[in-house]
Formats: structure tokens, sequence, C-alpha cells
């Protein structure tokens, strides 16, 4: 074949972004935020509803979650089945196996403090791993054309052959968190040593995201051995900074392609996030349609220094303690709300799990008119953790410093209050939330009090110091736009209905054997800088977690991550499936 790739840089090597200095990893729970839906069932079917008489509320039937069909490849049907004949063969689970490994074995690590591409050293490895990938995929790198997005930033095209349709979006990440050097000798197998033991691959990355990055390049290179040629253009993105908020890579990549294609410009966007598993005798799989929003709250206090031999009533550390503590004794409450994404979650389980109870099942049917019901299914729900995690928007004290010597009053305290925000609320909401928190006690200490950018106390007269609440980093983040998932959404009966194909595909099975729910991160993908591209963003990676919905079970960002191989070969057929079924689809 004739070698098209096309290796452009099109930003310089040093960019200059916001500061990430002593910013929390955003991406950090994004796993916990989708595995912990799987949790809702658990929850629900051990609750005690004793108290609570559905049928009292009254029923109405009513399809709660309705479901696509089963989506089999039809124009593209030998092919599909030739190549599902093939993954299921030892010699191509060996394949796939040192697909994967090869890319374990590169640790791209990333770091929340780092600097400039062309400055910082670390970012080198980034070039060891695409020189991995130009070597393992070399159809792939012959015939797509790649363009280079801030040094390691990597974005191909598929060319189709009907410009009139748009894109497919597929997204990953190349980087990885740390591995801790003190846990190393936690780890079954080492760390980065992709060691294959005959049922797991072992290592940081063989989850999160390479299982993702490898399996849509391996799918692309078995279906360009088979003469594959899509009608409908398809564009790979993939970023190097995800773990550490996606400033060098996803943010550039996606200038690259707003630049190129313009807004609104894809058809789908599938990046990594979702998972299946088996839960009250069926198997849900969840697609993360939203993302929780971000909010950083610095409180800083300001008081008079002086020795602390003669200290006024109140420190400022005093004060800010005050301050955290009143965040504490009054948290935002989380309501269960119809219309998003957890609640369709409840009503998918509700609906279509098989050995849910029966009165329990009632009560979801009857929340979906019944306010009644609804308040009291929330009440319960968010008895749970988690679930009220999930549900609501969240506070966190995170970081929290003052003083600088144990006989100076301090001059300035301050702490920061992560937020993480309900896809129904706003950032406007929290601030808002926050300013009236605090508002009472600026007063009872008699200071100034400024927040986000106004004065909210009044002007003039004595006070005995400042409280200034400000975004502290300024990476305020919306909750994302959910992406619409009824009847008459396309996308998303096409990607339900190649999850189902992909899962009996794997075992042989026909049928509905797959309830396919809508989901929420409550942590953030490289999508948050993906919004503007199209409505349809799926965060969903066809990752088997079967009855386990622990992450740490599966090491993700802790010790011992690892990968079953068929399930990451069951990654590989279901990109295979996405990609021939949105190239036939003629409805988007």
């Amino acid at each position: 074949m004739v070698n098209r790739c096309e290796k452009v840089d099109l930003l310089p090597a040093a960019v200059v972004v916001d500061s990430e200095e002593s910013r929390p990893r955003r991406s950090q729970w994004k796993a916990l935020g989708l595995i912990a839906l799987l949790a809702v069932a658990m929850a629900l079917r051990y609750t005690d509803w004793s108290s609570i008489s559905a049928r009292q509320l009254g029923r109405q039937d009513a399809n709660l979650c309705p479901q696509s069909e089963v989506i089999y490849p039809n124009r593209h049907a030998q092919l599909w089945e030739t190549l599902g004949n093939e993954y299921e063969q030892g010699a191509f689970t060996e394949r796939a196996v040192e697909w994967l490994g090869g890319a374990v074995r590169i640790p791209t690590e990333i770091y929340d403090e780092m600097d400039l591409i062309g400055v910082d050293e670390r970012w080198e490895i980034f070039g060891q791993f695409y020189d991995y990938l130009a070597k393992s995929f070399p159809l792939t790198h012959e015939t797509l054309t790649l363009t280079k997005v801030n040094t390691y930033g990597l974005l191909y095209e598929w060319k189709g052959s009907d410009d009139s349709l748009k894109p497919l979006l597929l997204a990953a990440h190349q980087d990885v968190v740390p591995v801790n050097p003190e846990t190393i000798d936690q780890w079954t197998y080492p760390p980065y040593s992709g060691y294959y033991d005959g049922e797991f691959i072992w290592g940081r990355g063989s989850i999160d995201d390479k299982s993702g990055l490898i399996g849509i390049l391996s799918s692309i290179e078995t279906l360009l051995e088979k003469d594959f040629e899509p009608t409908r253009t398809i564009v790979l993105a993939f970023g190097f900074d995800e773990e550490a908020s996606g400033l060098q890579g996803a943010r550039n990549l996606s200038i690259a392609m707003l630049e190129k294609y313009g807004e609104n410009s894809m058809a789908l966007l599938v990046d990594e996030g979702g998972i299946f598993g088996e839960m009250s005798g069926s198997v849900i799989a969840l697609a993360a349609t939203a993302e929780k929003g971000y909010l950083d709250t610095k409180v800083a206090v300001s008081t008079a220094g002086g020795h602390s031999s003669v200290p006024p009533p109140h420190t400022g550390i005093g004060i800010l303690s005050r301050l955290l503590v009143e965040y504490e004794g009054n948290p935002t409450e989380a309501h269960l709300e119809r219309g998003t994404p957890v609640y369709s979650t409840v009503q998918c389980v509700g609906e279509h799990a098989k050995d849910f109870p029966s009165d329990l099942r009632a009560l979801i049917e009857a929340s979906a008119y019944s306010d009644l019901a609804l308040q009291r299914l929330g009440a319960k729900l968010t008895e749970d953790n988690i679930l009220r995690a999930l549900i609501g928007t969240t506070q966190a004290i995170d970081l929290v410093q003052g003083g600088v010597k144990s006989n100076a009053l301090p001059e300035e305290a301050w702490a920061v209050v992560n937020h993480r925000i309900a896809t129904q609320s706003s950032v406007a909401a929290v601030q808002q939330r926050d300013t009236d928190a605090l508002k009472g006690l600026a007063n009872e200490f008699n200071l100034s009090f400024t927040a986000f950018g106004s004065l909210v106390s009044p002007e003039g007269g004595p006070t005995e110091g400042t409280l200034t609440l400000t975004d502290a980093y300024g990476t305020a983040l919306e909750p994302a736009p959910m992406t619409p998932t009824n009847e008459d959404s396309a996308p998303w009966q096409l990607l339900s209905g190649t999850i189902k194909a992909t899962y009996n595909a794997q075992r042989g099975l026909e049928g509905d054997n797959v309830v396919v729910s809508p989901g929420v991160l409550s942590g953030n993908t490289d999508t948050k800088f993906y919004w503007k591209l199209t409505p349809h963003i799926f965060r969903y990676g066809h990752l088997d977690v079967g009855t386990t919905i622990s992450p740490a079970a599966h090491g993700i960002h802790t010790v011992n991550e690892h990968i079953r191989a068929r399930n990451f070969v069951e990654i590989i057929r279901f990109y295979t499936t996405l990609i021939l079924n949105v190239d036939e689809t003629t409805t988007f």
C-alpha cells in the first residue's frame, strides 16, 4: 500500500497551559463513578422496603427503559462472521495479548506537575509509545492519515467513500497513572511487565486505557487485513494526559478537530468509561451518557498578624476551621430527579433485572408518575453513600494551609473544597450555595466577604479581615450535556444494539441477552473537550466486570491492574462490530 501517514505538528511543542500545581487529579475516580452504578441493583435489592407499599401508590403500565433490538452487520455480514471466527482462534488471542502486553510494557506515566513538552523529559516516553504503535499496526499507519497534535497527540483519519456522512469518532488515551514505588512488591507481576499468565494480562494500563486504545487499533488492523474500505470516515483521537486533566492532549486535539471538521461534525463519539456485568439475574451494560461537573472552591481568610502571645479570640486558622465545619455540617442535599442518568439506571434495572423484588419494581414504576413514590425511592437510595454521591452535588475538603511559625499569628489561611456537580445543577448554582453557606459566618466574624469576584458584604465600615471565595485553579466545568437516549435517538439505538450483538457473538448466543442502560460518570474523561463535536457522546469500553463490581478487584488505579485475555478480545470484537454497524446505517 502507499504510505499516506503524514506526521504534522499542528502546535508547537511548548504550549503554555493553565498551571496544574497542587490541583487534585480530576479523572482519578472516573472508573469508580461508573462501576459504582453497578451497585445500584445491589443496594436496591437488599434494602428493607417493608414500610413502603408501592401498590398503595398505584401503578400504570409503562415502558420505563425501552431497549434496542440486537443489531448485527448486514451488508458486511460475511466480513463480520469471518473476523468473528478469527477472533475465536487461539492464535488471535496470542496476537491480541502481545499487542496489549507490548503497550503495557511502555510506562507512559503522567503526573500532575510536569513542565512543558520539550522541557520535561518525562514526556518523551510518548514518542516511544508512538513508535511501538507504528511498528505493531503497520497497515493502519500505511493507510490512515496521521496528524500529530502538540507533539504526542495522535489524530488519525480513515477516509470514507461518502463525504456526506458524518464521521465516527473513537477516542482513547495513551497515558496511565503512575505506579507508587512503595507498592511494587504488592504486585503479583511487575507493573510494566505486560505479563500473560495464560488467562490474564497484567500491568498498569491493561484496562485504563490501553485496552481501549489497542482494542481500537487491533480492530482496524484486522479490518484492513481483510481489505475493508469504509463508506463513512472514521476519526481516532488519542490524548496523552487524560489522567492529568487533558490540558496538553485532548484540549489541543479538540481544537484541531474543530478547525478541520467544524462543530457538530461527528455522527457519534465513543470513549472510555462504560462496563457491563451481571446483577440481579441479568446482564446490565452501562454506557455513560453524562458526566458530573467540577468546581474547586478556594476559601481564603486574611487576618492581622502578630505575636501569638497576645492572640485575638479567633485566629485566621480558627475562623477557617469554623467555616469548614459549616461546610461539612450542611452538605448539599441529594434529590433523585426524573430525567437524570442515575434515575434512568434505576428504571432500567428495576424494569429488566430478572431477580428484582416485585414490590420494589412496582415502586420504581410508580416513581415515574408519582412524586410520593419518587421521594420515597430517592430517600432510600441516598442512604447509601456511593449512590448519594452519584445523585447529588458532593463536597470534599481536600487541601488546607495556614501559618508559617508556631509563635506567629497566621495572616493567611486557606482551604480548597472540591465539588462534583450533579447533572441537574450548574457551576453558578454551586457557587451561590457556597456563598450563602458562609455569609452568616462572615458577618459573625466581621469579615469583608467577596465571593467569585462579587462583593457580598456591605461596602465601608471597619472589618477584622477578609473572606474570599474563588475558583481555585480556573478549571470549573459545567456538567456535561446529557446524550439523547430516547427511542428516536438513532446513535443510542445503534450503540445499544451493537453491545447486544457483541455480547451474543462472543458467547454463541441468540436473542436479547443484555439490558443497556444510560449512566453517569462522577469523574471526567477527555470527552469534556469534545462537546462541540457531537451531542451523541458515549463513554463505553465494553469491559466485562462479571459479578465483581469493585474497581480495586480489577486493579484500576491501584496495584495488580489486569484484564482477562478473552475479555480484551471481546473489546476488539466490540469495536469491529461498531465500525461495521455505523458504516452500514442510513439513520444518521
